[in-house]
């Protein structure tokens, strides 16, 4: 292969998930940048792939960059895996793409596994339209950012932990609204996976009656037309004007 970053998406749960063309650039790739070598390194070991590994994740990626770009300009092909999924997407990997591109190297991501669209597809939700939002803060700028997306009109996909399933269908409850349609999402691609489907409060007694495990995927619908005028300050403050107008013209 001529030197060029790869961006190499792996399974988000069934091993069957991974493609040939991945397969084929980990097998001759000089080096692979993997989030954990352990995980990592039980996939490569699954297809019997033997090649440099090295750590790479949000904690060192600043520090060691430059260096992968200075491989790759030496003529090394190297390629980037995350945990599970595609690099890049709420995982590492955007800094190295980044900095390769900046540097005239070539940078190409395989096609392949993620979380959010097979969650966003199965959720019937519509789906020609959405945003995805990926993992909300913890803390300082959560509220914030939720208030921001109460009256978007896209389909809204969003990761989440076991441990924060509930407080965040809280949260979408106060925020957008209890009826609001949901699809809750957990195992992509794995033995359990499941969706649980409904309005918010629906979902949420299930989640508070039902102890959240594995990996999640919440998909929410946007804000109806109606509701969009309704929280959208002008038409609030035309709607007084027209008010005052009319009680004017009345005396």
């Amino acid at each position: 292969m001529p030197r060029m970053l790869y961006l190499v998406p792996t399974p988000v749960g069934n091993m069957e998930d991974i493609t040939l063309r991945a397969l084929r650039v980990l097998r001759e790739a000089d080096l692979i940048l993997a989030e954990d070598t352990r995980t990592s390194g039980l996939l490569l070991k699954h297809f019997d792939i033997h090649r440099p590994l090295q750590s790479y994740h949000k904690f060192n990626e600043h520090q060691t960059v430059s260096a992968i770009v200075a491989r790759l300009q030496a003529g090394e092909t190297v390629a980037v895996v995350s945990d599970a999924g595609t690099p890049g997407i709420s995982d590492p990997g955007f800094l190295v793409a980044r900095e390769a591109s900046r540097a005239g190297i070539e940078v190409s991501c395989l096609p392949g596994a993620t979380a959010f669209v097979p969650a966003l597809v199965a959720s019937g939700l519509p789906c020609d339209k959405f945003c995805f939002e990926g993992f909300l803060p913890q803390k300082k700028g959560r509220q914030t950012r939720l208030q921001q997306l109460a009256t978007e009109p896209r389909t809204m996909a969003f990761y989440e932990s076991p441990h924060r399933v509930v407080k965040a269908l809280q949260q979408f409850a106060e925020v957008f609204g209890e009826d609001r349609p949901v699809a809750v999402c957990r195992e992509i691609s794995k033995v359990h996976e499941e969706t649980v489907r409904g309005d918010i409060a629906t979902v949420l007694s299930h989640f508070i009656e039902n102890e959240p495990r594995g990996e999640f995927v919440i998909i929410v619908g946007g804000c109806p037309e109606e509701k969009r005028e309704s929280r959208d300050p002008s038409n609030q403050k035309n709607k007084k004007s027209n008010q005052s107008h009319k009680s004017s013209e009345k005396s």
